[in-house]
Parts: C-alpha cells; sequence; structure tokens
C-alpha cells in the first residue's frame, strides 16, 4: 500500500477513502492522530493493529463541534460549561456511552466514551466531510514516541496506512488532558494534559482527583494509563538533581563504553554538551511550553542517532510540567537519583 501525502487542497479524497474504512493520519494541535470513522468496527480493529496497541486501550472520538448529544447517552451541565471554555482544544471528556453510535471496538469494553474537538482547522473540515466522529489515537507504533510531524508518522506507518493529511508541526506537542465525568464522586483527570487543574476548577469546581496509572489486571479508561508509552528503543534515564549527579551519571556511563545522547535545556547543555555523541535541546529552562512541544521529536532524533543511552532533564511538576514530565517518566528507564522526581 502506498501512503499518499494530503493537503488542505485533497481532503475531499482524504475523507472519501475514511468513509470506506481506509486509515488516514490527521494533524491536531497536540500529536498526530491515526483516523478510521468511528462507526465502522472493522476500520478501528485495523487502527488497533497498524499501532500493535493492545486491545483493551479504549480510543478517544474527534468531533467537528460541540452539538454531541447524539453521540452520548447524557451531556452534564459540567461538560457544558468546558466545552465552550476549552473546545476546539486540548481537552478530552469522557461521557457515559449512547448505545449502538460507535463501533465496538472503540470503547474497548468500557460503557463510556472519551470524545474531544481539536483545534486544528484542516482536521475540523476533514471530520465534516467524512460526515462521522473519526478515532484518532496518536498515529505512531504502540509504545513509541507520538509523531509531531506528517514525517513522523511516515518513518513508522509508511505502507501501512492510506494517507496523511499533512498540518505542519503540532503546536502543543503533548496529547490532550483526559478527564472523566463519570467518576461517582467527581470529575478525575485520567491524563494530563495542557489543560491543567488550575484551568478547570474555576469552571467546575475542585476536583475529586486524578489516577493516571491502573494496575496491570485492570482495562485502562483512557489512553496513557497502563502501559509503557513514548519510549525510544535506548533506555531513557530520567535525571533529576544537582551538577554533581549529572557528573555522576555521566561518568558512570562513559565509564562503561556508552555512547551518550541528552535531551536537556539550553541551560543543561551548555554544561555537558561536550560529553555527549549527541543533543537535543528542549529550549530555555523556565519554557516548560517549548519543552513539551519538543519532547517527542527530542526521543525520535536521539533514537536515530549511534547512542546507547539517553540522558534526559527532569522538569518541576507544576502547571504544564505535570503533563511534561507524565510522559518523560513513561518514557524512562529509570531514574536518578532514586527518588520522586520534583
Amino acid at each position: 500500500m502506498e501512503t499518499k501525502i494530503y493537503d488542505a487542497s485533497t481532503i475531499d479524497e482524504a475523507a472519501e477513502l475514511l468513509k470506506v474504512g481506509e486509515l488516514i493520519a490527521f494533524p491536531t494541535e497536540t500529536v498526530y492522530g491515526l483516523g478510521a470513522i468511528a462507526s465502522n468496527d472493522e476500520a478501528v480493529k485495523n487502527v488497533y493493529k497498524v499501532k500493535g496497541r493492545p486491545s483493551d486501550n479504549p480510543l478517544i472520538v474527534h468531533v467537528s463541534d460541540r452539538k454531541i448529544a447524539q453521540y452520548v447517552a447524557f451531556v452534564p451541565q459540567q461538560a457544558e460549561a468546558l466545552m465552550e471554555a476549552f473546545w476546539p482544544g486540548p481537552l478530552t471528556l469522557i461521557f457515559p456511552m449512547k448505545e449502538g453510535v460507535f463501533a465496538p471496538t472503540v470503547t474497548a469494553g468500557h460503557n463510556t466514551v472519551a470524545l474531544r474537538m481539536p483545534a486544528q482547522e484542516q482536521t475540523l473540515e476533514l471530520i465534516r466531510k467524512t460526515g462521522f466522529p473519526l478515532v484518532g489515537p496518536s498515529a505512531n507504533t504502540s509504545g513509541k514516541p507520538s509523531p509531531t510531524t506528517a514525517q513522523h508518522v511516515l518513518h513508522d506507518l509508511s505502507g501501512k496506512i492510506a494517507g496523511i493529511l499533512d498540518g505542519g508541526e503540532t503546536q502543543i506537542g503533548l496529547e490532550s488532558t483526559v478527564l472523566d465525568l463519570t467518576n461517582a464522586d467527581g470529575p478525575v483527570i485520567l491524563r494530563p494534559g495542557a489543560i491543567t487543574e488550575v484551568q478547570l476548577e474555576p469552571i467546575i469546581g475542585k476536583l475529586a482527583g486524578s489516577a493516571q496509572t491502573t494496575n496491570e489486571a485492570e482495562a485502562p479508561k483512557a489512553p496513557g494509563m497502563k502501559y509503557q508509552h513514548y519510549a525510544p528503543a535506548q533506555p531513557v534515564i530520567l535525571i533529576d538533581g544537582t551538577a554533581a549527579d549529572w557528573e555522576g551519571v555521566i561518568e558512570e556511563y562513559r565509564g562503561k563504553g556508552k555512547a551518550i545522547g541528552i535531551l536537556a535545556s539550553e541551560e543543561q547543555l551548555a554544561v555537558h554538551k561536550a560529553a555527549a555523541r549527541a543533543t537535543y535541546s528542549l529550549g530555555l529552562k523556565d519554557d516548560v511550553a517549548a519543552a513539551s512541544q519538543r519532547l517527542y521529536a527530542g526521543l525520535r532524533y536521539l533514537d536515530e542517532q549511534p547512542i546507547d543511552v539517553i540522558l534526559a532533564e527532569a522538569y518541576d511538576l507544576s502547571g504544564l510540567g505535570k503533563a511534561f514530565m507524565n510522559r518523560l517518566e513513561k518514557a524512562a528507564s529509570s531514574k536518578y537519583p532514586k527518588k520522586q522526581a520534583k
């Protein structure tokens, strides 16, 4: 199968392929999604197959407007307020499922469904022209860093999907916040993202908490809760320490004859760049938005370099840093020092 690149002028062709069950990757403001029409169970099953995604990991459904009553069993008042504030945008909401609307495979056996409206006009037009919402998990091989350019998608899925709608580089670079509105104790963040608790609580009141992981026996209610994600082939060592900690880890791996890659801020690279075979800048240390936007591209870049290990810099857990660290911790095989990241 040849994977064709589409743009704004050829959206009609991409939509026609989706209608007949083909897979088309599409851009969003977060990462690229692997699209299939959410009413076609064979197409949705093919998304799992192409990605190598576990079958108990549910998919997010992408809609083109806020008129969602036809897709869910109930739209709570909180959801109306959240959609008004953040849609289109990087917020996924989990609703009680309406029977017979989406293909059974979409929800992975749950009685809930996750919806979001992406802030990407080409993709909204693609959904409108397809005539039905699209599933859209990250358009990569499952477990690997998510794609933030069409070229990243092509690297992973060339020859496996019908096409890619090229919308350029994504702006945010981390997947959406997932908020569960069906929790009996109140709304719960299942996956942190660019929309934070500080932004949500003035609109809907205090959240009931967060539940960003699940155990091996449970089926995850949202993507990113159970399985290792975002990881390149090389081990990623997350360093949350002093200059002496960095020097100690670098000397340890150099002593073992290992070629080092470093994923870090400009400030950290200025000190340690000479010790590495390859580096990728996350931008200035106080710009977590830049670090988040560059994270997956950096992991992908270093994955292609002749190195044995990636040393990655930890960021503070405030604001967007919580989502950044959620992804980086899932990519990491170990932390140094052996303590909770800040």
